[in-house]
């Protein structure tokens, strides 16, 4: 797999996020997905992203930073939303904020097979 395949994909699965189309997450998603170094399978990943978009109604995933160096991608993520009530434990109540991730993920078999992610909470502290 080429970097700009793997790149491809990677665009495709944030595509399928935003789209919150969840039938076809496994196309992206190995079925023995790790989350931050716990084995949370392919239902654990789909119920915990399910669980964010319930919390974040309007949660919208942008590429901001894309690396791609197979078999695994580094990205940093934006977000500019307004949570419902309590998002990474602060009373955020439908105030927008805005913050960033950098993710890392592994591919096997042209799937995500381990994710690592680091959200900046303080972003958010700093904006209540």
């Amino acid at each position: 797999m080429t970097k700009t395949d793997l790149a491809d994909i990677y665009r495709d699965y944030i595509g399928c996020l935003n789209k919150q189309d969840w039938p076809n997450l496994g196309q992206f998603v190995h079925e023995a997905v790790h989350y931050n170094g716990e084995r949370i399978g392919l239902s654990g990943y789909r119920e915990m992203l399910e669980g964010d978009f319930r919390a974040i109604p309007d949660l919208y995933f942008d590429i901001h930073l894309l690396i791609s160096e197979p078999p695994r991608v580094a990205s940093r993520l934006r977000f500019d939303c307004t949570p419902k009530g309590i998002l990474f434990g602060f009373q955020v109540n439908g105030k927008r904020v805005s913050f960033t991730e950098n993710v890392f993920y592994e591919f096997r078999d042209e799937r995500i097979e381990k994710v690592w992610s680091v959200i900046d909470k303080a972003a958010i502290e700093a904006q209540l």
